[in-house]
């Protein structure tokens, strides 16, 4: 089995995201044994008979070192470790020199055996998702009994093997007034880090409610305003950078102006190549093209790195190279990636067009 070289995960914080994501998402499965409310993937119980075989996925990860010495990657699902082949995936993926980070679902398959295994075998960080900040909230929005438990026992088995632990926590109106508490969990579970999703309605969070822009925007300045003990990033809401910015005077130090298609993209299941998993236009397919050739050349992922393509009120924004957007939640309501984004309650200075809020409380 192979060891990871030190506990950091992913290329260095400067990255030419015309030539390479920050990080490249792979949806190995969509097969998952849970029901969460906010599923992106719409995940089912079984796996799906097209996914990219164990052959096909070597090839992908062989094409995503042409991207550079430790390029991220991240294992994500539905719950990666219903392909009996994941392990064998990690191991391969640091072998050619790929940083492999995994999302796996919390449920009964992760056991502290397995988390270990996945160490030994080059994982670079864990991240498990924790939607409530008491068992009853959690299991309710997971749509498992038991999955609170499973998933602290999978953090408390990652900390055991000296694997980092991230924490993820969607952000709607179900779940905002428990953010305190559960920072306080994260805190408590050692985690190195923070990623705080801001719903985008696609898959089965559509039928969730999102946070009014106001309540975006107090959150963001609360999460800027804390000093955490753990690293915090924002998913689907890079205006937390703009924030950032007026705040402190100064950004964060990764991540800069990441935003779909421009520093991140999405493999499916099925091979198709998007901007993210939350932006759902494929722009070709890893059986006919290279994943390298498709982020650096298609058409779509272009567009998307191009700030000043950007429309209405974004279009118009002095932050729109340190922010840009939400482009997935732009296209989710309006159809058009390069539309404004409806979460941002920011408004330029001298801008009198349209306002894209959302209608949520």
């Amino acid at each position: 089995m192979s060891t990871p070289a030190s506990n950091s995960a992913g290329p260095p914080p400067r990255v030419d995201t015309a030539e390479r994501p920050f990080v490249l998402i792979w949806e190995l499965t969509q097969a998952c044994d849970l029901a969460c409310e906010h599923c992106r993937a719409d995940a089912r119980p079984d796996r799906h008979p097209d996914e990219l075989s164990t052959k096909e996925a070597k090839r992908l990860l062989d094409q995503t070192r042409e991207f550079g010495e430790n390029q991220l990657v991240v294992f994500s699902g539905g719950d990666p470790l219903k392909r009996d082949d994941v392990v064998d995936l990690v191991e391969y993926g640091t072998d050619v020199g790929l940083s492999v980070t995994m999302t796996p679902s919390g449920t009964a398959s992760l056991t502290p055996d397995a988390v270990r295994e996945l160490a030994d075998a080059g994982l670079r960080r864990m991240a498990v998702s924790i939607d409530g900040a008491t068992a009853d909230d959690h299991d309710d929005f997971r749509g498992e009994p038991g999955s609170f438990d499973e998933t602290l026992r999978a953090a408390c088995a990652a900390r055991d093997a000296g694997l980092p632990l991230q924490i993820n926590t969607t952000v709607c109106r179900q779940t905002v007034s428990d953010l305190p508490k559960i920072a306080d969990l994260v805190a408590d579970l050692g985690a190195v880090l923070w990623s705080v999703f801001f719903l985008v309605p696609v898959g089965r969070g559509a039928a969730l409610t999102p946070i009014s822009p106001d309540r975006a925007e107090r959150v963001m300045e609360w999460l800027v305003d804390t000093d955490w003990p753990f690293g915090v990033k924002t998913t689907e809401a890079p205006h937390y950078r703009r924030v950032a910015v007026q705040q402190t005077e100064r950004p964060p130090d990764r991540q800069m102006g990441i935003t779909a298609g421009d520093g991140f993209a999405f493999v499916s299941h099925v091979g198709e190549v998007y901007p993210s998993g939350f932006l759902p236009l494929s722009a070709g397919n890893v059986r006919d093209r290279s994943v390298v050739d498709v982020y650096r050349d298609s058409e779509l992922f272009e567009s998307l790195r191009e700030k000043d393509s950007l429309r209405g009120k974004c279009g118009a924004c002095s932050f729109r190279n340190v922010c840009g957007g939400s482009r997935s939640r732009a296209y989710a309501y309006t159809g058009d990636p390069l539309e404004s984004d409806p979460l941002c309650s920011f408004v330029p200075e001298g801008y009198d067009g349209p306002l894209p809020w959302t209608d949520a409380e």
